[in-house]
């Protein structure tokens, strides 16, 4: 599909508006409520604490292993569809989820949940950005949309409680659902214009996957953002009790803890800022390398307040730099013919490997304990750093942009 002109920029800024509000609300109800819900359904399911985080954990492998047809889907006939079907399905399965009556029913809806959430959240989104806008304005775009979902976590978790402590978790998800069909018309609405002109000659112009998949930077690539997703996943699970096995009490561990998120926003603003003079590439790179000696410190530093937080600030700046990153590096590599179907392809082992890590984190630090865990995490951090330096001068397919930089 073609960038909208000049004259339909001001609707470049209404979709982008509308996409920044329902990935938000996508976010925050499929994905961050689940931890307010996850005691009180426990309990009222009588299932462990265990048994219920199998269910998102589910829901995640779900949307990573229909990362890629719903990519295919999103380059033939864009995201308003998708989007909307999405929207619908994630209403119903909401409304499913608050019926619930046993482990089995709940792992079901979690299965819709998954679809649901590989059709409505970051990928679909930032391929109708990329559909619609010309590539000066993408980064900014992409930014803006990150930047509100950013605070899905903030926003939905302690509403979610609220409701909760109102209501009962079966009436919240009700209500929950109910601030999901604000997207319906987000998405049905909003979205209208935005499906490819000609989709036959938008498919032969995309790159080929086979293409993507000979191309040894591409797996680099995907090296680069699985390790890394792995570690940050681990990192974010198993901090609050880290830090309190370094001595914290657990109210200042979870304050520190929640630098993550606040940093997070600040990243991503500084990396769209130094993308206009340095290659984005080497800017993550550079930032996944941070992070790994600034987790690689903790178990140094972090006895005191002042040695961990500024572990975790230095960590934390890179926390959300990924959501940017992706899709910058995937378009300057291999241009935007085709990235719904190439960031599809990318998404899933990236997907499975943040849903797997804090698992297998679990199992190692019941044998070894913390410590090697967190130095093993910024270790990976260090190599996903490496592994995207390197990507950067790999060979690259015929038709792609690297490794020039404008």
């Amino acid at each position: 599909m073609r960038p909208l002109r000049l004259g339909e920029r001001p609707r470049i800024g209404l979709v982008v508006a509308g996409l920044a509000i329902s990935t938000t609300i996508g976010y925050g109800v499929l994905y961050y409520a689940f931890s307010a819900l996850l005691e009180p359904m426990g309990h009222d399911l009588r299932i462990s604490t265990t048994t219920a985080t199998g269910a998102l954990s589910v829901s995640v492998l779900v949307s990573a292993v229909m990362a890629v047809p719903v990519g295919r889907r999103l380059d033939r006939h864009g995201g308003r569809g998708v989007m909307t079907a999405g929207s619908a399905l994630a209403i119903a399965a909401v409304v499913a989820w608050s019926q619930v009556q046993s482990a089995a029913q709940l792992y079901a809806v979690f299965v819709l949940i998954g679809v649901a959430s590989a059709m409505v959240l970051y990928q679909p989104a930032f391929a109708v950005v990329v559909a619609i806008t010309p590539p000066a304005r993408r980064s900014n775009a992409l930014l803006s949309i990150t930047l509100v979902a950013g605070f899905a976590n903030s926003i939905f978790v302690p509403l979610t409680g609220q409701l909760i402590h109102a209501v009962g978790w079966r009436r919240s998800l009700i209500a929950l659902a109910v601030v999901v069909a604000i997207t319906l018309p987000l998405h049905g609405v909003v979205l209208r214009g935005t499906s490819p002109a000609a989709p036959a000659a938008r498919i032969q112009g995309t790159q080929s996957p086979a293409r993507v998949l000979r191309d040894p930077g591409f797996w680099l690539i995907t090296t680069a953002f699985v390790l890394h997703n792995a570690a940050l996943a681990v990192i974010a699970v198993h901090l609050v009790s880290y830090l309190t096995r370094l001595g914290h009490p657990p109210t200042v561990a979870a304050g520190l803890t929640g630098l993550l998120g606040v940093l997070s926003v600040t990243g991503r603003v500084l990396t769209t800022i130094a993308k206009r003079w340095l290659p984005i590439t080497l800017i993550t790179a550079a930032v996944m390398t941070l992070q790994g000696v600034a987790v690689g410190l903790l178990p140094f530093i972090g006895r005191t307040v002042a040695g961990a937080a500024t572990s975790l600030i230095l960590f934390g700046v890179g926390f959300g730099v990924a959501s940017v990153a992706t899709p910058a590096i995937l378009l300057d590599r291999y241009g935007d013919k085709g990235y719904a179907t190439i960031s599809g392809i990318l998404a899933t082992p990236t997907t499975i490997g943040r849903a797997s890590a804090p698992l297998g984190a679990a199992a190692l630090i019941g044998t070894v304990g913390y410590r090697p865990v967190v130095l093993g995490a910024a270790a990976t951090c260090l190599i996903s750093g490496a592994a995207l330096a390197v990507a950067r001068w790999a060979g690259t397919p015929s038709g792609s942009r690297w490794p020039h930089h404008s």
